[in-house]
């Protein structure tokens, strides 16, 4: 009888500090990540910011930060700041889109997504509609 190797796998990105935690650990260090960057959203004046729980919802992420920019230059610049504080952090980017726009950008960190909008755009697509069913984490208190 042939043996077969283990061939589990991680769905988190190379490079990324969770790779090799336990599911609880890789969840609670999302979650304190995700708060990190509705907080410096908040402190550079994005608005409506939402952290929602997708843990048991979406088994792409754990978690969505939304918010809106008032400009595409504040959504640009807000950008580059998040992209910095996961890298200072330990978790870069894996994926990214709409950064030459500002319109809508979009920032995969793979155990948290960070989706930073304008007005008509946020209304238009209206994920907090879509992801009705995740629970809103109190990241503010």
């Amino acid at each position: 009888m042939a043996k077969t190797k283990n061939t589990a796998h991680s769905t988190t990105a190379p490079g990324c500090k969770n790779a090799a935690q336990s599911p609880s650990a890789v969840g609670a260090d999302s979650q304190a990540l995700a708060v990190r960057f509705a907080k410096l959203a908040q402190e550079r004046n994005a608005e409506d910011i939402l952290v929602l729980d997708l843990r048991g919802v979406s088994p792409i992420t754990n978690f969505f930060v939304i918010g809106t920019g008032t400009s595409s230059r504040q959504i640009a610049a807000l950008a580059d700041e998040l992209q910095s504080l996961g890298k200072e952090l330990d978790n870069k980017v894996w994926k990214s889109a709409g950064l030459g726009v500002g319109d809508w950008v979009v920032l995969d960190f793979v155990d948290v997504v960070v989706h930073l909008f304008n007005q008509d755009l946020r209304k238009h697509y209206d994920l907090e509609l879509i992801w009705g069913e995740a629970p809103r984490i109190d990241w503010n208190g």
